[in-house]
């Protein structure tokens, strides 16, 4: 095996990538750590992972995120310093959200400074992230007392690139009304050479699992409601007393017209509701995934914040500035949910498919043998 693939935290979006770029790629050989104790893992995994990887002289290529501190391994293994060391970055430590400055920890950004001055080339998964991490590295270097090493950003920023996140779409069409899926299919068309369109850019016959898996994760995630302000927890509040209350109320007249019979359930097939003329009047679900060009692809309607990294995935109609606009718009939405359930996404799906970023993931991922090796 010719790649070396080490994730330290071995969940999540890191579980989703290497797992993806193991089966795409094949000649890979991977070594994990489950997905516990992150700060204990970014501070310890380079000396298990230097004691644990096996010697070999078929390794050309080593990919790690992050949160490996790359520095310690290429000193403790010197045979895998020299390989191509790429370095992605899923977040960063610089910038990544804390109380108060006091309680940030020094070491685990100084640790991916480090690790980026080891690598041979550093990708980070958006635009704003990297230009956060490499705008922020001489503010941050600012908190050692003397002594201060200088130019960190300019010697890091020609080993950095942008490659988004590569989601592997499934077919999600039986949960989607026509008209949604139609127009999916035409933003997942890649043109190639000659506009000829790329047959892998409509990955429209996978495994039963993987469009369960994707439900299962999105559904799981959204049902969290992590990170919802006052706003959108009280419109969320009424949403779901809205939906209860009406389900009492079709109950009780259920109840009442069927006097003297066993008392019957209320069913709706998704089928009926899907191409049926209530579809457009259902009460509107408001969710907070954490993983948001799925729920796109899965039909939602997205609305962000004007702010981090929002602004360079969604186009500017799908923005808010306030939490007062957030308030109007969903007090809108709410009162006209079939103006949500008719709109067409009029952003870009395709470039985040596996489908268009296989190409760079295989050309960073194989390399020459260097002489030394």
């Amino acid at each position: 095996m010719s790649i070396l693939i080490i994730e330290a935290f071995y969940g999540g979006s890191h579980k989703q990538l290497v797992d993806l770029l193991q089966e795409e790629l094949g000649d890979c050989v991977v070594y994990t750590l489950p997905a516990k104790k992150w700060h204990w893992r970014a501070r310890t995994s380079a000396l298990y992972f230097s004691q644990t990887i096996p010697i070999s002289e078929h390794y050309r290529t080593l990919f790690a995120s992050s949160v490996l501190n790359l520095t310690e391994l290429a000193a403790l293994r010197p045979d895998l310093g020299k390989l191509k060391k790429i370095l992605y970055f899923h977040e960063n430590q610089l910038i990544y959200p804390v109380k108060k400055c006091q309680e940030r920890d020094f070491q685990y950004g100084y640790n991916q400074i480090l690790s980026c001055l080891v690598a041979d080339v550093v990708v980070f998964n958006s635009v704003f992230n990297m230009e956060s991490f490499l705008t922020s590295i001489g503010k941050f270097m600012k908190l050692i007392p003397d002594h201060r090493p200088k130019d960190l950003e300019s010697i890091i920023r020609p080993k950095c690139q942008v490659i988004y996140f590569p989601i592997r779409f499934p077919d999600v069409s039986r949960f989607m009304p026509k008209h949604k899926t139609t127009h999916l299919k035409k933003m997942l068309g890649l043109k190639g050479n000659g506009g000829a369109v790329l047959s892998m850019a409509l990955p429209f016959q996978p495994e039963q699992r993987d469009s369960e898996d994707l439900l299962k994760n999105f559904n799981s995630e959204c049902d969290t409601h992590c990170g919802l302000d006052t706003a959108r927890q009280e419109y969320l509040g009424n949403s779901l007393r809205q939906e209860s209350d009406l389900k009492k109320s079709t109950s009780s007249d259920n109840s009442s017209s069927h006097h003297g019979e066993n008392k019957q359930t209320l069913t709706v097939d998704p089928c009926d509701i899907l191409g049926g003329v209530d579809y457009q009047q259902r009460l509107l679900h408001i969710v907070w995934p954490h993983r948001w060009l799925e729920a796109v692809y899965c039909g939602c309607y997205p609305l962000c914040p004007k702010d981090l990294v929002y602004p360079e995935i969604f186009p500017a109609e799908y923005l808010y500035s306030t939490p007062e606009q957030l308030s109007k718009r969903l007090q809108n939405f709410c009162k006209r949910p079939d103006i949500i359930r008719k709109h067409l996404y009029k952003g870009e799906i395709a470039p985040f498919s596996w489908a268009a970023l296989h190409g760079k993931f295989r050309s960073l991922l194989t390399t020459e043998p260097r002489e030394d090796l």
